[in-house]
């Protein structure tokens, strides 16, 4: 777990403080002829330094790495954490009232279930319109299923322990019972697929932006800087190369931790 919160603390720094760094916008275009395709660890035609090189329009790889890293982690962060709000209250309100609730809850759940999440994604990102909130928007709406079951499955084994029963006998209200007592013990598996959710929601923003859906260019993203770099693999490979070994790390990093947290879980349980 250690690993990977330094991994993603690392990269938030570098995302915040990184862009700070430089004296030139880094989506703009000048001197494209003496900067364009610069190697990494050299000097353009202009004698500017360029860490990780420049792409076809001469802008610093380096930079818009980390602006794309603003872009995609809040992304990732913002999208995941509202679609566990929607789960986590569609799931307690499941569990808890029961009856046609419940069955009309599970029903929207199964029939997204029954669409692949990044056709649903491909569907309303189209209809909509690329745009950051819209990616953000679609990501909260076909995220929830997931932590919905798990927060259903969680009130459902704590709403039957003494505690509970014990409150509800002192005359403890329905609606406070739930949100104070039931829930926050109802939380351990839900902190386990938001955190899982956060590197998949990553995922299938840079898979948007890359199919052109999600972020647009100028603005940087790692899908789109990903797409930008295609067509120049054989030539310049440091193009696509350096943001797909930074989504990588980020989706590893949130993967160590989520295990971490599945352990911690699993031991808690058996404890």
């Amino acid at each position: 777990m250690l690993w990977g919160v330094s991994l993603l603390a690392a990269l938030a720094l570098l995302a915040i403080v990184g862009p700070w760094l430089s004296a030139r916008d880094p989506n703009a275009i000048a001197d494209v002829l003496a900067r364009r395709l610069t190697p990494p660890f050299s000097r353009d035609g202009l004698g500017s330094w360029h860490v990780l090189g420049t792409d076809a329009f001469g802008r610093d790889i380096t930079v818009r790495l980390w602006l794309a890293a603003r872009i995609s982690l809040g992304v990732g962060v913002v999208g995941s954490l509202l679609a566990a709000s929607i789960g986590v209250l569609l799931g307690a309100l499941a569990a808890w009232r029961r009856g046609a609730v419940e069955r009309a809850v599970l029903a929207v759940s199964d029939a997204l279930l029954a669409v692949p999440r990044l056709v649903l994604l491909l569907v309303t990102a189209a209809l909509w319109g690329p745009g950051l909130s819209v990616v953000i928007t679609v990501l909260a709406l076909t995220g929830w299923m997931s932590v919905m079951r798990l927060v259903r499955a969680d009130v459902l084994r704590v709403r039957v322990l003494p505690f509970v029963e014990g409150a509800s006998a002192l005359g403890v209200p329905n609606r406070r019972l739930l949100w104070r007592h039931v829930l926050p013990n109802a939380m351990g598996s839900t902190s386990v697929a938001i955190t899982l959710g956060i590197g998949n929601a990553i995922l299938l923003e840079s898979g948007l932006s890359f199919l052109g859906l999600g972020i647009q260019p100028p603005a940087p993203s790692w899908g789109n800087m990903i797409a930008g770099g295609r067509e120049w693999l054989l030539v310049a490979p440091w193009i696509a190369l350096a943001p797909g070994v930074l989504l990588i790390v980020t989706v590893v990093a949130c993967t160590l931790i989520g295990d971490a947290l599945t352990t911690d879980a699993r031991k808690t349980m058996l404890h």
